[in-house]
């Protein structure tokens, strides 16, 4: 029985089988550009046909200041500051920026209650949300709130890694009231993304990297997990079936029966050079369903359309078994991916992805 785009999504998502594999991906804005001249000014979802589409808060009409964070610093003219007060020098390199951390020096808690969060949880911000999502299922899509960044990432951003780490060893009632701050606005945010009545949440921070944790599981379960586990629970308590979506790229197998046991329903973006998805589907398959799994260090820049096609066919005869598979690349595609590699993914999803 042919399905809605949204319908498709859905299904796959809560381990169900579809008619199709659903699919999706994004792109760096050189990519973006490569795709216009192909394309024209159709919006590259709509010309591949990608099932759901991201939502988000308005832009914020009250940045805060934050130049006295960066007072002793000499930042080039082409910095960009953003609403949390992260300064981010643009790099050649196109997806990659150096980023100055505002609270780097701070290191009172007297001190961290002065600074500017944004105002994200303010009402204007979200007004227009309900009506985007409300469009996009009028369209028969799935519309997913976008939480990037939940806790850690995010306060590493603000802090810096290795002082936030330090935090935890030497200042824990600074860490404690960093991230308590930034999950309360976590929280809020996931609670106005579930009274929009969106399909997936979309959280999650990078705590792995290609060989495993960026920390202990110990330090994960005593900084991180139940705090995430709070952000998930204020969605659940709005919309008790909505899909939540974990993003976090590298190897983070070590918690990923800890990431069901606290509400997770997908795991983003089962990157393959790190991680087995089929290995990941035969072990947590009954649990988890996957989105990704299409490689943007190999596969993706450096395959041939026909490897391309096969990796596809593998990736659904293996991980899309019995449903539970979003197929994507694993993260957006670097100008090193050439058209004819995008064009051989969709067409090998369209092919091979019929249940």
């Amino acid at each position: 029985m042919k399905m809605t785009p949204r319908e498709r999504v859905l299904r796959a998502l809560r381990r169900q089988v579809p008619d199709r594999v659903p699919k999706s991906f994004g792109w760096t804005p050189p990519v973006l550009e490569m795709m216009r001249a192909r394309i024209g000014d159709v919006h590259p979802h709509d010309y591949f046909g990608v099932e759901i589409r991201s939502v988000g808060p308005a832009p914020t009409r009250h940045p805060g200041e934050f130049s006295r964070y960066f007072a002793e610093l000499s930042l080039p003219a082409e910095t960009r500051i953003d609403q949390w007060g992260m300064a981010e020098i643009p790099d050649p390199h196109v997806h990659y920026t150096t980023y100055v951390h505002p609270m780097a020096r701070l290191s009172s808690v007297e001190e961290l209650a002065e600074y500017p969060f944004p105002d994200l949880l303010a009402d204007y911000r979200w007004e227009e949300v309900s009506a985007k999502v409300a469009d996009l299922h009028a369209r028969d899509l799935a519309a997913e709130g976008a939480m990037a960044c939940t806790i850690f990432e995010r306060a590493w951003y603000l802090r810096s890694m290795d002082q936030l780490f330090a935090d935890f060893a030497w200042n824990p009632a600074f860490a404690e009231a960093l991230l308590d701050r930034i999950t309360a606005i976590s929280c809020g945010m996931a609670e106005r993304y579930a009274r929009a009545d969106v399909d997936v949440i979309e959280m999650g921070d990078d705590v792995s990297m290609q060989r495993g944790m960026l920390m202990s599981p110990a330090t994960w379960r005593r900084w991180l997990k139940p705090r995430l586990a709070r952000v998930i629970q204020s969605a659940r308590a709005v919309k008790p079936d909505v899909v939540v979506k974990y993003h976090s790229d590298g190897n983070p197998s070590a918690i990923i029966p800890e990431l069901i046991e606290i509400g997770v329903d997908v795991l983003n973006p089962v990157q393959p050079e790190c991680i087995d998805p089929a290995e990941a589907k035969r072990l947590y398959g009954d649990r988890l369903a996957f989105w990704g799994t299409m490689g943007i260090q190999t596969t993706m820049p450096f395959g041939t359309p026909a490897e391309i096609a096969e990796v596809v066919r593998e990736r659904i005869r293996t991980v899309g078994e019995g449903g539970g598979l979003l197929i994507a690349p694993t993260h957006v595609l670097q100008p090193d991916v050439p058209w004819e590699n995008i064009v051989a993914f969709f067409e090998a999803v369209e092919k091979y992805g019929a249940y």
